[in-house]
């Protein structure tokens, strides 16, 4: 499968996005939108991406009743926060090194659903600006990496 960088990018933003806004740890995110819509998403993120991204993610946020949380990592960050694109940034990387077939959008789902989702939003850790090969490493071995 060919993954479309542009489009897992965009994606992986507006999930990161919804997550800050929300409150919300990210796999609650992808979690609360589900398989369907994360490919709506990435199918269309050619289109959406016209829109101020703090509209789409409004529109998201009510359709499908994306609730309130607790997780305020930008809060707890003791540095300098990461933004939205960053993060997704690492977070499309990360996918495309680890995807292994044609199933991108459950992979997306594993990915932000597994203990290196918690080690890149934890911004007071290096992990999330490790090299994309440290971090896919990492995943693949299921563990840090000394």
């Amino acid at each position: 499968m060919t993954v479309n960088s542009n489009n897992l990018f965009y994606l992986c933003s507006l999930v990161e996005y919804i997550g800050r806004k929300q409150s919300l740890e990210r796999k609650a995110v992808v979690n609360s939108l589900g398989i369907e819509n994360l490919n709506r998403i990435y199918e269309q993120a050619d289109i959406l991406h016209c829109e101020p991204i703090e509209k789409i993610a409004d529109e998201y946020i009510s359709c499908f009743d994306i609730p309130k949380g607790s997780f305020d990592n930008v809060g707890s960050c003791r540095y300098t926060v990461p933004d939205h694109f960053t993060i997704g940034k690492v977070y499309q990387r990360l996918i495309e090194d680890t995807l292994t077939d044609d199933n991108l959008i459950p992979h997306i789902i594993e990915v932000y659903n597994s203990w290196v989702s918690d080690g890149i939003s934890n911004y007071n850790t290096d992990f999330y600006y490790q090299p994309r090969a440290y971090i896919a490493l990492c995943y693949n071995e299921n563990k840090l990496i000394a």
